[in-house]
Parts: structure tokens; sequence; C-alpha cells
């Protein structure tokens, strides 16, 4: 058996499979974020621990301690870019800083400055969520802070070191940090001394399918596991994702709906293409890259719609869907950037809206509204990956907003292509997580990482994508740049 931990920005989720590949068991524990000052986002990694100690509590209480105590190796999949701070004596000294927190844009300007070659090195533009200008705002602001920095982790990597006491991440997760030679897969002195940095505050690389430790003693025997257990290189969360869905070969792709919105597609090359705020990574598995558009809120739009209006999705989603057409064409319109915006604004001071309100609209037609709004970002996302020279047919839908069918034929209504789910999508880069720890072991690519089982398709409606057509070109009128609020960039 197999087990996968996902450390999310809501919470730890977990996966057991088989030597099959067989989902056994899965459990989640909920985490908060810390928002201490505007376009701040932070963590705890305490937190992530705690976390992830209790989803492998409720995974061996779910299938008992003996069958629990199978497990040969573990994967690791984790939110990406966040920055965590180490000491020389390994102490945590600061909160984490998330890859959601935008209050490094001036740095990322002075890193675009001080390294002129960033884009083709890196294969993206400096965006605050990137971990790199993290570093120079810590620099800036908290100087005292980073003289006694000895490491920093990435999220992931930090319930590494935790699990094994090693120091050790992947080139898909590292990829984000704005620090690797992207086409080299390995750390780039040039892009870190542009930052103040240097190579040996980073961790070691491994493949995310390669062995990176084992169990510490003491956490072998609180879980219930042998010493002997593998942790897998593991992967970011995207990556992880896409490994979980079968999406390995040039060509394959998928569209995560989660916090954040993610449209991946890989690639055999590096082919980066900074200039649509296309982001250009590492696949997890040796000599394979992707392209990836991002949005910063999508399905956390949802659940913040809910939360103000004090109704649970499945209700939402019920009323919605009785909506009828004239009803669907006069709602209002919403911009999904309430954490700012990446592709393809490269925005961080973007703010969400609804435009077009009346007196005559209802609950039900601003939830439409949020759900549309999120697939027009995906619309956005997919031309921008089109005009980077890479293009799909099909995609595979994950994350917590693929357990909609509602959402799942809208958003292929919007941007005219199939969109396929699985049994076991929801379980995401827990399952990709699971399935490199099955590589670590020995598992065989072409087993391992198959397709899992087809569970709907939804062909996209010619006529409703026309249809949207006029929707879409007032939303991208709404959206228009404008400078901070006074304060903002010195936060």
């Amino acid at each position: 058996m197999y087990l996968g931990i996902d450390l999310g920005t809501s919470e730890v989720k977990a996966v057991v499979i088989d030597g099959d590949g067989a989902l056994l068991a899965l459990a989640g524990s909920a985490l908060n974020v810390s928002r201490p000052h505007p376009r701040w986002s932070e963590q705890a990694p305490a937190d992530w621990w705690q976390a992830a100690c209790d989803t492998v509590a409720k995974l061996r209480a779910q299938l008992g301690d003996e069958r629990f105590a199978g497990v040969r190796a573990i994967g690791l999949s984790g939110q990406m870019h966040g920055a965590v701070l180490l000491d020389e004596h390994d102490n945590v000294l600061r909160p984490a800083i998330l890859w959601s927190d935008s209050r490094s844009a001036p740095e990322c300007a002075e890193l675009t400055r001080r390294a002129p070659r960033l884009h083709g090195i890196a294969g993206n533009l400096a965006m605050p969520g990137f971990t790199a200008p993290k570093l120079m705002w810590v620099a800036r602001h908290e100087p005292d802070l980073f003289q006694r920095i000895a490491t920093v982790l990435l999220p992931k990597d930090w319930l590494r070191q935790q699990m094994t006491g090693r120091k050790v991440s992947d080139p898909s997760d590292a990829a984000g940090t704005l620090w690797l030679d992207v086409e080299g897969r390995n750390w780039s002195d040039e892009l870190l001394e542009a930052s103040g940095m240097r190579r040996d505050q980073m961790p070691a690389l491994v493949d995310g399918s390669a062995a990176s430790g084992t169990l510490l003693p003491a956490v072998a025997q609180a879980w219930g596991l042998s010493e002997d257990v593998v942790v897998a290189g593991g992967a970011g969360d995207g990556a992880a994702s896409a490994v979980g869905i079968g999406a390995v070969n040039p060509g394959d792709g998928f569209l995560s709906l989660g916090t954040s919105g993610v449209l991946f597609v890989v690639n055999d090359r590096f082919r980066p293409n900074p200039a649509r705020a296309i982001h250009a990574f590492c696949h997890t598995l040796p000599q394979r890259w992707h392209q990836m558009s991002v949005m910063l809120s999508a399905a956390s739009c949802l659940r913040w719609f809910c939360r103000l209006c004090s109704v649970d999705e499945k209700s939402l989603l019920a009323e919605i869907a009785q909506l009828d057409a004239e009803q669907l064409a006069n709602a209002p319109l919403f911009l999904p950037y309430l954490s700012g915006e990446r592709t393809p604004h490269n925005d961080p001071y973007a703010l969400g809206v609804f435009h077009g309100l009346s007196p005559d609209h209802q609950r039900a037609a601003l939830g439409y509204a949020v759900l549309e709004g999120v697939a027009f970002g995906m619309v956005d996302g997919l031309d921008a990956l089109r005009a980077a020279g890479t293009d799909v047919s099909q995609l595979s839908l994950v994350g917590g907003g693929a357990r909609s069918a509602y959402w799942a034929q809208l958003i292929a209504d919007a941007l005219n292509v199939r969109i396929v789910t699985h049994v076991g999508s929801e379980a995401g880069g827990a399952l990709g997580a699971a399935r490199l720890a099955w590589l670590a072991d020995g598992g065989i690519e072409e087993r391992v990482c198959r397709k899992p089982e087809r569970q709907a398709s939804f062909e996209p409606d010619a006529r409703r994508h026309d249809g949207l057509q006029v929707r879409l070109r007032r939303y991208r009128a709404i959206y228009a740049p404008y400078p901070p609020l006074q304060g903002e960039e010195g936060a």
C-alpha cells in the first residue's frame, strides 16, 4: 500500500492506495489562513504538521492498525511557492508566507531589474506569489530575521523534514521559486545571488518519483509504520495532480478547480512564454516539463460567496440549476480576482467585482455569476496557452469543483473543450503523491500513471458557447488595472 499526503491551503488531504492503484481510504483535516494585513497570507507550519498527523490517524482508524502498517512508501504534494524560513537549528523563524500573498509586488520589479536573464532561466515573470520576491521582502522589512535564515523550504518539503530529518525538494516545486534553472532542472546561482540568497540555503533536489529518505523512528512509531518506509521526492500540487490524473505525456492536460484554478498541459521540452503570464515549470517526472495558466481564486470564490450568504454549496447549486435562459443571460457579471490575478493580467492589485446588479437579482443569479466568472477566467488562461503554442481538445477536471456537474458543463461550454471527470478525481494531489510513492518503491510508470476510470464526460454545447461569448466580451471589458491604494506597496 502507498500513502499520499497533500498539503493544501485549506486542508491537508491524504489517501491510501493498494498495489493495484485502487483507492482504499481518504481523509482530511482543515487549515486556516491568517491575513494580518491587506494582501498578506500566512500559515503556521506547526499547524500543517498537526493536520498531517491528524489526517494520518484518521486513515489508520479507517484501515485498522495492522492493515495500515502495510504502507510501503509515502509521497508528498503541496501548495507551491510558500516560504518556510529556518535558522541554523532548524527552528521556524516566522509564519510561512503563502503563494496567495501579494505583499512583495515592489520586490518583483527589483528582481527583474537585478536579473536581466530571469525570464529565460526561470521561464516565468517575477510575481508576488513566487518565493524569491518573498525573501527579498523579508530582507527589506525584517533584516535581522533575514540574517538568521539558514534554509528556505517549500511547504511540502518542511513536512518531509519533519518526517525524515532531510532537506530535499523536487524540480516541479522548486521551479516555482524563481531560483531554478528550469531547463537544467538545478538551482541557478545567478538567480539566487540576484535575490540575496545562496545555494547552501537551498534543499537538495531529487525527481518526484525517486526516494528522498525514510521515516524518523519517532514518526514511524507515532504513525504505526515501519522505519523502512520510503518517502518519495513528491511534487508541487499541480504536477502531483497531473500524475494522479495520468497527465504524464506531452499533450496531456487537466483543469484543477481548487482554491486556485489551474490549466496544466504537459510538454516534452522547456517552452517558456512569460509575456502572457504563462508558467513554464518542470514536471515532477524526469525529462518532462509543463505549461500552466493560473488564476488565484477559483473554487474559493464559491466558498467565499456561500459564507457571505450563509448557504451551503449544494443548496446554492440547486438554486442556480433552476434559473431559466433569460435569468442566466441577465445575471450580473463577476470578476474572480479576490486575491489579485496571475494569468493573464499579472496584477496583484486586481479586485473582485460584481457588475450589473439590479433589485431583481436574487442569490441564485449572483451564485451563477460566480461560477461563470471562474469559467471565464479559465477561458482567459486557455487563450494564453493557445497563444503560447499549446492547444487541447479535452481536459480532465480535478479538485473540489469537480464534484459539480453543473459547473463542469458550464466550463465545457465556455472553453468549447470536452471536460472529463474521473473516479477519485476529487483526491487531486494526494492521489498523485501516492502514485509517486509507488514509483519510488519500484512501480513501472506505464502501470502506475494510467488514467483513472472515467466518471463522466461533458461535451461542449456550440449554441451555449456562442451565447456565452457576448457575456465574455462584457466580462473582459470590466477589468482595468489601477495603482495600489495608498500604503499598500509598503505594507
